[in-house]
């Protein structure tokens, strides 16, 4: 069984001026159809957590993964109203040191400046169902760190989460989609059981849980291109990184 495994950053209005990450904004209004268009396909929107027994194979069923990277304030205010109307769960991958912060990291990129979740925000995102993930403590790229380091910043924004939700944070994603295959064993020794890429493409039954590919939602997506992406092998044929 083919999975797709949709994956969104912003849900908020697109920037008008040519801002580094701009295609990374996709309004409500789009955001709505896409679901709804998901739905009246039969498809059952689910959190990595939810999908985990249709990527091991235990059940079957039409099932899409929906994820978004980074935390911002925007998903659960805009998204999250939208996943509960067609009862879809969600996965969102947290920066622990940037809560209620601002995406920092791309400041040097000529990127829109916008607000993260704080600890509160995020406690609701997870008492509404949805999937509290790792996105490191500080959206940091791992290759470029010390492997003590990137050890740490991946075990320790675990620990961090955990102890805002009071549960066992299991989903982690590369920042950047940029890991080597030590960082691999990382994130599975600090107990995690997912890991999300930056790797295009659907994911078939065994496939590799710490190396999860994923389908890129973008401002430029049209609802024919988003038909494109799950129902046809599109996304499978450019199998390659997406670059954040």
């Amino acid at each position: 069984m083919s999975i797709p495994i949709l994956n969104y950053h912003q849900i908020s209005k697109v920037p008008s001026k040519p801002y580094s990450w701009r295609s990374l904004h996709v309004d409500t209004d789009s955001f709505e159809f896409q679901m709804k268009f998901l739905k009246n396909l039969g498809y059952e929107g689910k959190s990595i957590r939810d999908l985990m027994p249709y990527l091991k194979g235990d059940l079957k069923g039409k099932v899409v993964g929906i994820t978004f990277d980074d935390g911002y304030a925007n998903n659960l205010y805009n998204a999250l109203p939208i996943l509960n109307k067609y009862n879809y769960t969600a996965t969102c991958y947290f920066v622990s040191q940037k809560l209620g912060s601002t995406n920092s990291w791309d400041k040097d990129s000529n990127a829109v400046e916008s607000s993260l979740m704080n600890s509160d925000e995020l406690l609701k995102w997870h008492q509404s169902g949805n999937e509290v993930g790792s996105h490191t403590q500080r959206h940091s790229k791992l290759t470029t760190l010390p492997l003590q380091e990137a050890g740490l910043e991946i075990k320790d924004s675990k620990n961090d989460l955990e102890q805002i939700i009071g549960q066992s944070v299991d989903a982690f994603c590369y920042p950047y989609g940029s890991y080597f295959d030590e960082h691999i064993d990382l994130v599975t020794k600090s107990g995690y059981k997912s890991a999300v890429t930056t790797i295009r493409g659907k994911n078939d039954t065994g496939s590799d849980l710490m190396k999860i590919k994923r389908i890129p939602i973008t401002c430029y997506t049209s609802i024919f291109h988003f038909a494109l992406k799950i129902l046809t092998g599109y996304e499978d044929r450019k199998n390659k990184k997406m670059v954040f």
